[in-house]
């Protein structure tokens, strides 16, 4: 796949966002912090607990890790139907020294006392296209959020936090998610900065099993990148009509920080290693029916889906090299597979 069709492509899905992306509360300031953390029975800090909820409350302190701050300041930019709110903020990378906004989402279950001492899942979502100065999925039109919230309800999703970070520094070029020498240090930015912001902000998992990325063409390339060199950060990607091979016109002759950042060459070299559940890694590919592509995620799946590198793919009949076609895909089966495999919150009782 070429990136120029996909850079035409994600124009089209950013201009379908900016028609819808204005509310009328839109600018208003936002919070997202949730109920105070309680004991089961109902007191902050102490109270008397039956055995169900001692060994809740046990299981989600073992495992949550409360917002650890500073705290940013949120405006909203959009409003869905259930009244959660889509923010946005401008973070200052503090490991990558770049500064770019990102959008959260977090559903009505964050917002719930039985799940005040739990951390969430998260979901860092990716566009295609350059992904600058806007990520598309910040709009309300390819209804990301909302299938969430449907899904979880119905028990085929985790009810995630959803983060949406700038993909590239400008709009000129791709920078394949990485440090790539002399530019930006855009895999220091996702990798590093844009997860200890979550972590500042909002109840998360200690451990890799809370956390995942979703992404579209350009920025599935970076998801599936992101959790092959990470793979004890990062759980689960889904990889939506994705290129394997970093293709950014800026890598020039750095041919070994390039082969750093390789998906195949990372995905080769973890598929050596012993599987395990701690281990384990979940890539979920899609693509649609109509692109072109699929030949070479068989060949991926084929080569490298071994030992701890578990793969699903999702053909999504009809389906085309667009985002719509990808949300269609997760609810046909592989939002509930990377859930399957991920860490859930954790009710009081």
């Amino acid at each position: 796949m070429k990136r120029l069709s996909k850079a035409l492509i994600a124009a089209v899905a950013i201009g379908s966002v900016a028609l819808v992306a204005g509310c009328s509360d839109e600018g208003d300031p936002v919070s997202f912090d949730g109920p105070g953390a309680k004991s089961p029975a109902g007191q902050p800090g102490g109270g008397a607990q039956d055995s169900n909820g001692g060994r809740a409350a046990d299981e989600a302190a073992a495992k949550t890790l409360m917002p650890t701050g500073p705290k940013a300041s949120f405006t909203t930019q959009n409003t869905l139907d259930d009244g959660t709110k889509i923010g946005v903020t401008t973070l200052e990378g503090a490991k990558s020294g770049f500064t770019g906004k990102v959008w959260v989402w977090a559903p009505k279950q964050y917002f719930d006392p039985q799940y005040a001492n739990s951390g969430f899942p998260v979901l860092i979502a990716l566009p295609g296209g350059n992904g600058y100065p806007k990520n598309y999925w910040m709009g309300t039109d390819l209804k990301l959020q909302s299938s969430i919230s449907k899904w979880s309800k119905e028990g085929k999703s985790l009810p995630f936090v959803v983060v949406m970070p700038v993909l590239n520094p400008d709009a000129k070029y791709y920078y394949d998610g990485s440090d790539i020498p002399g530019q930006p240090k855009m895999g220091t930015w996702m990798a590093e900065d844009v997860p200890d912001f979550v972590k500042a902000n909002f109840r998360t998992f200690k451990s890799r099993d809370g956390w995942a990325f979703m992404g579209s063409s350009s920025g599935a390339f970076v998801g599936l990148k992101s959790v092959l060199q990470h793979p004890g950060k990062f759980k689960a990607v889904i990889a939506s009509g994705p290129d394997t091979v970093p293709d950014s016109p800026l890598w020039g002759s750095h041919t070994k920080e390039r082969a750093a950042n390789n998906p195949e060459k990372l995905a080769k070299a973890l598929s050596t290693k012993p599987a395990g559940k701690d281990k384990d890694v979940c890539l979920a590919f899609q693509i649609g029916s109509k692109e072109s592509g699929t030949n070479n995620l068989k060949r991926f799946i084929r080569d490298y889906g071994k030992g701890p590198v578990k793969t699903r793919l999702q053909m999504i009949q009809g389906g085309e090299h667009n985002a719509k076609t990808y949300v269609k895909g997760m609810g046909d089966g592989t939002i509930q597979w990377i859930s399957a495999h991920m860490q859930a919150p954790i009710p009081s009782s």
